[in-house]
């Protein structure tokens, strides 16, 4: 589980569960020496309400199993509302915040700020947002994620392997 800046057309967890068609188009992550930005554009063939729908309720069903700490999407959930929790519950009551919900607009936007995954070793801050816009039963959605801070080894070296867990999500919901 990573955030980071992807530009690319997939189609959000949506896709799994009802196996909408969509189209994409994707550009390499922009990397500085104090961050990186990862971004997606899709555009998918249903309405905002359903993909919206999707994202935030049914997380457990499109989030990758492999990049949770659990083990298990189940145990994923996004609360959306200021304030809101994107957690996973861990066993013996343990969890982890992956990011706090800090805009909803619901359908139209989500954006979420913290460190995904291995990123919440460091000293990183990261803003990851959902950008919906429709267009009768269309439904174009961005992606970004945007990263900035200190890291060991630096961001040219994490930007790519956080680039290719995205992508591997993304195309993981539409099979």
């Amino acid at each position: 589980m990573v955030g980071a800046a992807i530009m690319r057309r997939c189609s959000l967890g949506t896709l799994v569960l009802v196996m909408l068609p969509w189209t994409a188009t994707q550009s390499a992550p922009q990397v500085t020496p104090n961050g990186f930005l990862v971004k997606f554009e899709v555009t998918v063939n249903a309405p905002a309400a359903k993909v919206y729908d999707a994202l935030v309720g049914q997380v457990g069903s499109w989030w990758d199993p492999q990049h949770t700490y659990s083990g298990d999407a189940k145990n994923l959930s996004i609360d959306p509302r200021p304030g809101g929790c994107f957690c996973e519950k861990l066993p013996n009551g343990g969890g982890v915040e992956h990011a706090r919900v800090i805009y909803v607009a619901p359908r139209e936007i989500l954006r979420l700020s913290g460190a995904l995954g291995p990123l919440q070793t460091s000293g990183v801050a990261g803003t990851l947002t959902w950008k919906l816009t429709s267009d009768t039963d269309k439904t174009r959605v961005q992606l970004s994620y945007s990263v900035g801070g200190f890291i060991v080894g630096g961001f040219d070296k994490i930007a790519p392997a956080v680039e290719s867990v995205l992508n591997e999500q993304l195309n993981r919901q539409t099979n």
